[in-house]
């Protein structure tokens, strides 16, 4: 076991519509900018690498467009950040899962067996998190989301091949955040004979201070279900940002 499982934390589900995810993601992708959406559904599947036309003062740039998931990544970060009261100079870490079936050169087949993940690690200093708007911390992740090419996920293997070593779980900086699961997987779709699901929950195994799981919500419409495990402090401190929950929905 990587982290103490005595710790204390708190455990909540944190409830997005499809209209405050995109009110997210207009906000990370419009700020201070005029976005030209072309043939782009602002929901789609929370694609990581959607292209989009941007205008910035008149002059047209291809860029990519940082996704909804990206956006709720974001508020997440800053947020929990916040809550967390960190020095300003102190180092904060937020880590999500990226599938490297389609970053391959060549790519992956489609009846690949076996998981194609690996871990995306995008830093910055607390004070810079905080003190900057939802966008800046949305550019931070999407950086870190193109960067990651198939000459990185390669250059991992080779890493883990030299020194094999288990992927460490938990938050022993005081400072991480780990996002798992994912909110394009179609859980209720499952029936195991007893009726739909009622609710998506994770174990225990996986549970400490900054751990986070994205489910589809139940009620489908591009809502997602955040499971959120914070120390209990961060929580308390969490659940009292009037900005944060205002785009809480349930």
């Amino acid at each position: 076991m990587t982290f103490n499982v005595d710790a204390p934390f708190r455990e909540r589900i944190f409830s997005f519509s499809r209209e405050s995810i995109q009110k997210l993601k207009a906000l990370a992708n419009n700020g201070g900018k005029i976005c030209l959406l072309e043939n782009v559904e602002l929901m789609g599947k929370l694609s990581h690498d959607t292209q989009v036309k941007t205008v910035t003062r008149g002059v047209n740039n291809e860029t990519t467009e940082i996704s909804s998931f990206q956006s709720l990544c974001a508020l997440m970060w800053r947020s929990v950040t916040k809550a967390r009261n960190l020095e300003g100079p102190k180092v904060t870490t937020f880590r999500m899962a990226v599938n490297v079936r389609q970053r391959m050169e060549p790519k992956l087949g489609d009846y690949y067996f076996g998981n194609a993940i690996q871990s995306i690690a995008t830093c910055a200093a607390a004070g810079d998190v905080v003190s900057n708007d939802l966008r800046w911390c949305a550019e931070q992740l999407n950086k870190s989301v193109k960067a990651f090419d198939s000459a990185t996920v390669r250059r991992n293997v080779e890493n883990w091949e030299r020194e094999p070593k288990c992927f460490e779980l938990g938050n022993h900086d005081g400072a991480t955040l780990q996002m798992g699961s994912s909110p394009r997987f179609p859980m209720y779709d499952n029936d195991l004979g007893w009726g739909r699901p009622l609710a998506v929950r994770s174990g225990g195994a996986n549970k400490f201070d900054g751990k986070m799981s994205a489910f589809p919500g139940r009620n489908g419409g591009g809502s997602v279900d955040l499971e959120v495990v914070l120390a209990p402090h961060t929580m308390d401190q969490l659940q009292s940002d009037p900005e944060f929950m205002s785009y809480v929905s349930g």
